[in-house]
């Protein structure tokens, strides 16, 4: 008799697997040991690469004084470079900043330990979902420990606040749909929406968990009709809550708005860098996807030749059609763009001519394993059609159909928001994919224990050990850059030279700038209406700073750079050395002039 999953008119297979024997009460007390295993190893991955410097790291500068200024004050006050909301992550750093002091790194130590809660959460999400306690850990772990991941987490970025969102999200949807109590579903549906709205207001995209995919849970539980009535109210609430939120950010003074659609729209570019970020997602869990690689030997001859063709015409194409170095990462979502964390540098770099870390032979490797599994998991996907499973999901576990109810239209939506923002914001950047790694690993997970194996092979432990330690390098090395920056602009400083004559890189300069004014000028900014001031005209013969336009008490007649010869030429000042791991091979930063040696300032 088939049997059906309560409050869900969904059936399910009669038949519990060996797999799942466990009920849910049992490997819900049994194994959270797994899940703060996990998260553990993310911290000690972090303390290794000591992330700290004394410098903005891409955008989390201005976000760190707004909640420094809060600390201070209690009051929230923007500076011209918020997009995000960021009021969630300014009240979580609050007691760190009081307790630490206004360093940088104070405030970056709260965004660690949200990205700690996202492993014990996002482990528990996997294990709810239908995978094993192994692979689960598995799979958290090759999540957690990505050169991404790690990078992030380190910083004040709002992005792991928006990931930790979307994963409570989850989280309590799942536990919603598998609770056979009315109250205690409810509960759950009261978590997920308001987990969600709060750490939203760090990332606002992360609220389609309250606007997508909380309303299909309801859909599932739509039998439940206490559980329906109290979950749309709770839902009603959240949407208001929104509402209220974009309002009053809308009306605050140095905000960036951000209009929900470019005009005109550009598609084209729009559908090339959404392929980017979709492309990003088989790296950032590659120690699972790249197991599903050997699949392809496993399909029908005529479906074997399609797929290795189009695997050889991926690598072909990929290193033979493009001239910019860096876009030959396949994984790369900005070719063409400044901002990716993830990319051949092995740093979070923000001017050019940074050391190559990834050669041609590595990239090649990683094209293959990742496209290769993707390749990998479209032929299981496909296999899977034609076959039932041998191992069917155990009844307390979501079928696949709720499993797509819950996670399909969440993840369209999410690509469709990014897709739309573009013309709005300068690219959609790697770090973006985040959003979509819980319901990826869910899938990869699900799909490679029925279908493949009950468990991920020993490769998939020796892929997640050479990310981790490559994110522990990346992560390391990105800090020490920064760090140098930092030496090599102070000793400027020692000689005569003020910091506002010194471009240290775009992230750097936001430090002076805000030093020396109240927000970033930008064009952008409509609340105060004068607030934007335009820029004098470029004096000719002068080295420009990037971004210029945004720093107007930046005068740079020096900057930094790791050509000695570039612009008019190295200055007369020692450079700067730092070690990137693992080789610890010395790497110059040198100090070259903006200007021609006879409007150089003397004396030093």
């Amino acid at each position: 008799m088939i049997e059906t999953r309560p409050g869900s008119d969904l059936p399910v297979h009669p038949k519990t697997s060996q797999l799942h024997s466990r009920g849910p009460k049992n490997f819900s007390r049994e194994f959270r040991l797994q899940a703060v295993l996990c998260a553990l190893a993310l911290l000690l991955c972090e303390l290794l690469s000591l992330p700290f410097t004394t410098m903005n790291v891409c955008d989390d500068g201005p976000f760190i004084r707004m909640a420094q200024t809060f600390a201070h004050t209690g009051h929230i006050v923007y500076n011209g470079w918020e997009a995000p909301m960021m009021l969630a992550q300014i009240y979580i750093a609050y007691p760190f900043i009081k307790l630490f002091g206004d360093s940088y790194t104070a405030a970056r130590m709260s965004t660690l330990l949200l990205a700690l809660v996202t492993t014990f959460f996002l482990h528990r999400t996997l294990v709810r979902t239908g995978s094993s306690e192994r692979n689960a850990t598995l799979g958290t772990l090759a999540v957690a420990l990505s050169p991404m991941v790690l990078m992030l987490s380190a910083t004040f970025m709002s992005d792991i606040s928006g990931f930790l969102a979307i994963t409570l999200c989850l989280y309590g949807c799942v536990r919603a749909i598998q609770s056979s109590a009315n109250r205690s579903a409810i509960a759950w549906l009261c978590f997920a929406v308001f987990t969600c709205a709060f750490f939203g207001t760090s990332r606002q995209i992360a609220w389609l968990g309250d606007l997508v995919m909380v309303p299909c849970t309801l859909w599932l539980l739509r039998r439940r009709r206490r559980v329906l009535l109290a979950g749309a109210l709770v839902t009603a609430l959240s949407f208001l809550f929104i509402l209220g939120c974009m309002h009053w950010l809308s009306r605050q003074p140095y905000v960036i708005p951000v209009p929900p659609l470019a005009r005109p729209f550009p598609r084209t570019i729009a559908l090339r860098q959404l392929s980017y970020i979709v492309l990003e997602i088989p790296f950032l869990v590659l120690p699972v996807i790249a197991v599903f690689a050997p699949r392809i030997f496993r399909t029908r001859p005529i479906a074997r030749l399609i797929l290795l063709t189009a695997l050889v015409a991926y690598v072909v194409i990929a290193f033979h059609s493009r001239h910019d170095y860096n876009a030959r990462l396949h994984f790369e979502p900005t070719a063409g763009y400044d901002g990716a964390w993830v990319n051949f540098s092995g740093v979070y770099s923000v001017f050019p001519g940074a050391p190559v870390a990834l050669h041609t032979p590595t990239l090649v490797i990683l094209t293959i394993l990742c496209i290769g599994g993707l390749l990998g998991v479209i032929a299981v996907a496909l296999q899977a059609f034609r076959t039932k499973s041998s191992s069917p999901p155990a009844a307390h576990f979501l079928s696949w159909k709720q499993l797509g109810i819950l996670l399909v239209p969440f993840s369209l939506g999410y690509l469709t928001l990014l897709a739309t923002s573009v013309g709005t914001t300068v690219a959609i950047f790697d770090r973006y994919a985040l959003g979509l790694l819980g319901p990826s690993m869910i899938a990869l997970l699900r799909l490679y224990q029925e279908r493949v194996r009950p468990t991920l092979p020993p490769a998939t432990i020796l892929l997640i050990i050479i990310a981790g330690a490559y994110g522990i390098i990346v992560t390391h090395n990105t800090f020490a850059l920064d760090r140098a920056r930092v030496d090599l602009a102070n000793q400027l400083h020692a000689h005569g030279v003020q910091y506002t004559s010194i471009d240290g890189g775009w992230d750097y300069n936001f430090d002076t700038e805000l030093d020396n004014a109240n927000y970033i000028n930008s064009p952008l900014l409509k609340v105060p209406a004068d607030a934007y001031i335009p820029p004098p005209p470029a004096s000719p013969g002068i080295c420009q700073a990037y971004w210029q336009i945004k720093t107007p008490h930046v005068h740079p007649l020096y900057g930094v750079s790791f050509l000695p010869n570039a612009c008019y030429g190295r200055a007369p000042f020692a450079p700067v050395q730092y070690r990137p791991w693992p080789f610890r091979t010395p790497h110059n930063l040198y100090a070259v002039r903006y200007v021609p040696p006879s409007a150089e300032p003397q004396p030093f």
